[in-house]
């Protein structure tokens, strides 16, 4: 499949903030999910503008926070919003396939893996997400500061991965749909 070139990764992020400002303002999403918009998609394909790798967290919707319709913003979900196989796979076909530049890692304050991962649950299933966590933790952590640091971690795995794409980092406070950019 041929890459073809949405949005430069500066314009991305700016629609990105400017769609949470939207949000934030007005309490409405301004993205297209017509039918239309559907049908547009199903014959020409989608052509996302950026990825979001977030958590599966079902108070912390991109789409949402960030006013994008359909086709806008290629997005991967996971406990914790840790990099794993998978979510690296679908990064690379977003980044090769699609085209996208801009890749976004989304933490959320109140997470429920981050919790886990500074309460040491480690066993089963879990612990494949919360031992990735814990790697980001020192000694002291608060909920919100291994959230920041969990999120700087992933964004540092797709950087390694992904040296071409610009990677940049967010947390959303569920309390307010509000996304701070983390520096």
């Amino acid at each position: 499949m041929e890459k073809t070139k949405n949005v430069c990764a500066a314009d991305a992020l700016e629609k990105l903030k400017e769609g949470n400002l939207n949000f934030l303002k007005t309490g409405k999403i301004s993205g297209d999910y017509s039918a239309e918009k559907r049908k547009e998609t199903e014959k020409n394909g989608q052509s996302p503008f950026a990825i979001v790798l977030t958590c599966s967290d079902s108070r912390v919707v991109p789409e949402v926070l960030f006013s994008c319709g359909i086709g806008d913003i290629f997005v991967i979900r996971t406990a914790g919003n840790v990099l794993g196989e998978s979510e690296a796979a679908s990064i690379e076909y977003a980044a090769e396939h699609l085209g996208v530049d801009l890749a976004v890692v989304l933490g959320h304050t109140r997470c429920g893996a981050v919790s886990a991962a500074l309460k040491g649950e480690t066993q089963g299933k879990i612990g494949v997400i919360t031992g990735d966590i814990i790697k980001a933790a020192s000694s002291g952590e608060t909920e919100l500061s291994l959230c920041k640091k969990n999120v700087s971690r992933q964004a540092e795995k797709i950087k390694s991965e992904f040296p071409a794409l610009t990677v940049c980092k967010a947390v959303c406070d569920i309390s307010n749909g509000k996304v701070d950019w983390i520096i």
